[in-house]
């Protein structure tokens, strides 16, 4: 059984520290630190994505099979895996450089599957960002099935504003959660501020948007209201796969009775979406505290709720 269905990258992260002397190899890559976070989240997952024969792509598979997370791996046509380089400053915020390969021969999507999610380099990068495209478009036509979207916008991959503005308006109006940074909406639109531009996303078509801001929290737009939470303190150690940790956990909590009957409750009342997003900000609290992409499991998760609601 597949509940959810994640479209993307797979890549490895080579993450510099400030002041290291070298970088240390580790896989990761926006959809597939979602999709191992939605299987920690005790969701049943589809990840379909690709990488090469090459050395890295070895990296990524052992990485892959041993989440034990549903995988799919379509055949890539240039045979080669994506590398980010992750420079981490001393806070441990991280930017990102690439050199990228998305190009799936096909994107296969499990006939069971009922919330598709997809964004970042695959959203963007052609020639399999109009693939992406498609199989949301055919994946919305599904009776209940909700596409998700997380810009996670990438300069370096496409630095023409316009173009990469084009590509994704493409996306978001197939999407019906769209999920993104107030780096990704300012760089997108700097003439408004990033609350203005998660509010307008959804005259594009979405149903809920949500904007993350650090540790100021995130805040939920839907057509009736607006709801904010707060992020507990944390010690940081680096932001790598953040944003992915909670994006899992906010689909984990559309996935009605933890995904078994495929059930997709897309929350846009205010007492549903309240409680769904503080989950996730909690959750990518916690990827905060410790290296790379490590997205809490469901008793990690629960046990940190308690503390982050007395906060």
């Amino acid at each position: 059984m597949t509940a959810a269905v994640v479209i993307g990258e797979s890549l490895v992260d080579l993450v510099w520290p400030a002041g290291a002397a070298s970088p240390e190899a580790v896989a990761g890559g926006s959809p597939a630190n979602v999709a191992v976070g939605l299987h920690r989240l005790d969701r049943p997952v589809t990840l379909v994505t690709c990488w090469g024969d090459d050395p890295p792509g070895q990296l990524v598979e052992r990485h892959l099979r041993g989440t034990g997370a549903d995988l799919v791996r379509v055949p890539s046509r240039s045979g080669r895996t994506t590398i980010a380089l992750a420079y981490l400053d001393g806070s441990g915020a991280a930017n990102y450089q690439f050199l990228p390969a998305w190009d799936p021969a096909e994107i296969p999507l499990p006939d069971d599957a009922r919330l598709l999610h997809t964004g970042s380099l695959a959203a963007v990068l052609q020639p399999g960002a109009e693939q992406v495209r498609a199989a949301c478009a055919d994946f919305r036509a599904r009776p209940g099935a909700v596409v998700a979207l997380d810009l996670n916008v990438r300069p370096s991959v496409e630095p023409d504003h316009v173009r990469y503005r084009t590509i994704l308006e493409e996306l978001i109006a197939v999407a019906d959660l769209v999920k993104a940074s107030d780096e990704d909406l300012t760089w997108l639109w700097p003439e408004r501020s990033p609350e203005e531009s998660a509010q307008a996303l959804l005259a594009q078509g979405p149903r809920l948007s949500v904007l993350t801001r650090g540790e100021a929290g995130a805040v939920g737009f839907t057509a009736q209201t607006k709801v904010s939470a707060s992020a507990p303190p944390t010690r940081v150690v680096d932001t790598i796969g953040a944003g992915d940790s909670f994006q899992a956990a906010l689909l984990a909590g559309l996935l009605a009775d933890g995904g078994a009957g495929n059930g997709v409750r897309l929350p846009l009342t205010a007492e549903e979406l309240e409680p769904v997003l503080r989950r996730a900000v909690v959750a990518g609290a916690l990827a905060t505290t410790r290296a790379g992409a490590q997205p809490p499991t469901t008793e990690e998760l629960d046990a940190a709720m308690p503390n982050a609601l007395s906060t």
